[in-house]
């Protein structure tokens, strides 16, 4: 029997109110906090929980845009950006430090970086800008910075990676969820197999959950040694964008050259996905190449593509980009976001738009690390000199581009897909689907699909033998059928020829096709904080769940689920009871024992209907 789930949660409340709402990291908004201690000596007091390392943090109380927070832990932060010589150093503000649920907008950590080597200040706001297109990576704005009083400068404000962030893009955030962080100046293997001790894992890894060591060295084992199987434990297509991302664009102080920079969360597939983290030196801002020592704007320029592919310190490149395919894939990844941002100078564009948007706030900051001529002057051309020169934006990226798409790999023909059509157009809950598509100069064809935003993405050949539903063979129109669920299925395609991949939509798999399954059980009403509106049969006031049969003939509820859990799919199990034709049922959602003799936790507080995340921007769409 095929179980069917409806799924009510609570977490829904949090999106539909903070995503699509969410005013704090708007890039027309340059926000304001006013920070106060009362401690004269505060600054020492800082450089002391520094360098005690144990993230200790001095209570103060702050106004954001006018707001009061009170009883908020503060912090510095950073590596090379900090030090305690620096009036303006980065800051970690933990909104919820003692009052829990203190927050703006959802979130209760503030991380404020102090623009230390980016005179053009736009390097980290529109790194963050460009991947959120392909994978989920957090957003940032602009902040001034008071301390007692004293302004202390502009400072760039990013979203902290935590249990909000998750909750956003993974639908759940109490998984295994690490950051890497290098211990010590000591070369590593980035991604490395270390073991079965995961006291061996200490240098290169901070737990963030309460468990999970040891699915992360069940990811490390499966990758380094059984990589085959590597798209079990590690969602390789959000894997690939981010090395394009890196690589594209001179992002050295990063995974793909230091191992650290980087959040890694297992999803509800058992997947680990990679999550972008400290974007403030991208374009070539840091310079040092492990192994070849810092590179000169000529070598940042033509880096190679393929950096780390055969060095065994870099698992984390070399056993994902040995494989043709992923190969493939990677290039055709990074092609998007050149196409996208790049060669039509999109990144140009709005870098100067961001500039026009903080030009007073840098002219008047005080303790910037450059002259306002330098801001000016960075987004074309290198700032200072020697080892402390900054390269342009354009200076690195239009020569970059050119050689990149001059390569051989880059001019490659890419498979065509047009014409993606289904049938029938009618789709009904456990049929049987037919996929077709005029495909192009390929020699491979892959329809990927999910039943579910929380599933992995599963891959399946498509034919062009006149045996598929895709007419005569030979014909150039791939075919092929898929079982679809009770609700919603993604797809996309993607082909590939000796040379060359290419996915339909391009960003996929982040971005995807939305197949929509009717079927005659509707939920038709429900009612979320019900205080005075309907009562149930005790006279009490519940939150309630209408369903509806809209077809001519009974429906059995055998096999159904509620549940207010997404880890917990099951958790309240229908009895045996159907549904009448063009018939109603209402659950009530309460702490009563029903007369299903069931009880039902008084947690629905908002009804998920099956939906899709429009991952371009933060919008819900509900079906």
């Amino acid at each position: 029997m095929i179980k069917i789930y409806l799924l009510l949660s609570s977490i829904l409340i949090t999106l539909s109110s903070n995503a699509l709402n969410q005013d704090f990291y708007d890039i027309n908004n340059i926000n304001t906090i006013e920070i106060t201690f009362s401690q004269a000596n505060w600054d020492n007091i800082l450089d002391s929980l520094y360098a005690d390392g144990n993230e200790e943090r001095l209570i103060g109380t702050i106004v954001v845009n006018s707001v009061q927070y009170d009883s908020v832990g503060v912090r510095y932060k950073g590596g090379s950006s900090y030090n305690p010589s620096r009036i303006k150093n980065p800051l970690n503000i933990k909104l919820d430090h003692i009052i829990d649920g203190q927050e703006i907008d959802g979130y209760g950590t503030l991380k404020l970086a102090n623009i230390f080597k980016d005179p053009s200040f736009v390097r980290e706001v529109i790194s963050y800008e460009i991947a959120r297109k392909y994978m989920p990576a957090g957003k940032a704005n602009f902040i001034n910075v008071y301390i007692n009083g004293d302004l202390f400068g502009l400072y760039t404000s990013v979203q902290c990676v935590d249990k909000f962030f998750l909750n956003n893009h993974f639908y759940n955030g109490e998984n295994t969820f690490l950051k890497g962080e290098i211990i010590g100046s000591q070369e590593i293997k980035v991604w490395g197999y270390f073991g079965t001790d995961s006291t061996n894992y200490y240098d290169c890894y901070e737990l963030r959950s309460d468990s999970g060591w040891s699915d992360l060295i069940g990811f490390l084992d499966i990758l380094n040694n059984n990589p085959d199987a590597i798209e079990e434990v590690l969602d390789v297509d959000r894997h690939l964008w981010m090395l394009a991302f890196d690589i594209l664009m001179i992002n050295l102080d990063a995974p793909i050259n230091f191992g650290h920079n980087f959040y890694l969360y297992k999803n509800g597939s058992e997947q680990f996905n990679p999550i972008l983290w400290d974007l403030n030196e991208n374009f070539g801002g840091f310079t040092m190449l492990i192994g070849s020592g810092p590179l000169n704007v000529k070598q940042m320029q033509e880096l190679d593509p393929f950096l780390n592919i055969t060095n065994s310190n870099y698992p984390i490149i070399n056993k994902i980009l040995s494989d043709s395919t992923y190969q493939k894939m990677y290039i055709a990844h990074m092609k998007t976001i050149i196409e996208e941002n790049f060669s039509n100078d999109w990144y140009l564009n709005r870098a100067l738009e961001i500039q026009s948007k903080i030009d007073t706030d840098v002219q008047t900051d005080p303790n910037k690390f450059y002259t306002y001529n330098d801001f000016i002057n960075n987004i074309s051309n290198s700032v200072g000199f020697g080892p402390q020169s900054i390269v342009g934006l354009v200076e690195l990226m239009d020569a970059r581009i050119t050689y990149l798409t001059e390569l051989p790999l880059f001019q490659a023909t890419s498979p065509t897909i047009s014409n993606i059509s289904y049938t029938p157009t009618n789709i009904l809950p456990n049929s049987t689907v037919w996929f077709s598509a005029e495909i192009g100069d390929a020699n491979s064809v892959m329809l990927g699909y999910r039943h579910s935003i929380i599933d992995k993405f599963e891959k399946v050949q498509m034919f062009d033998d006149g045996s598929h539903n895709d007419g005569a063979a030979g014909d150039g129109v791939y075919g092929v059928s898929i079982m679809v669920a009770t609700s919603t299925l993604h797809y996309y395609i993607y082909a590939e020829n000796d040379d060359a991949g290419m996915f339909s939509p391009e960003r996929a798999e982040y971005e995807f096709y939305t197949l929509f399954v009717t079927g005659d059980l509707v939920i038709n009403e429900f009612m979320a904080i019900n205080n005075t509106i309907v009562a149930d049969q005790n006279g009490e006031y519940d939150d309630w769940i209408e369903l509806y049969n809209n077809s001519s003939s009974p429906i059995s509820l055998n096999g159904y689920y509620l549940t207010d859990n997404e880890n917990d799919l099951t958790k309240w199990i229908f009895p045996d009871t159907s549904i009448g034709a063009n018939d109603y049922l209402i659950i009530w959602a309460d702490n009563d024992i029903t007369e299903f003799n069931q009880q039902v936790q008084r947690s629905f507080l908002f009804l998920r209907l099956p939906m899709v995340f429009d991952n371009s921007s933060t919008s819900l769409v509900y079906y």
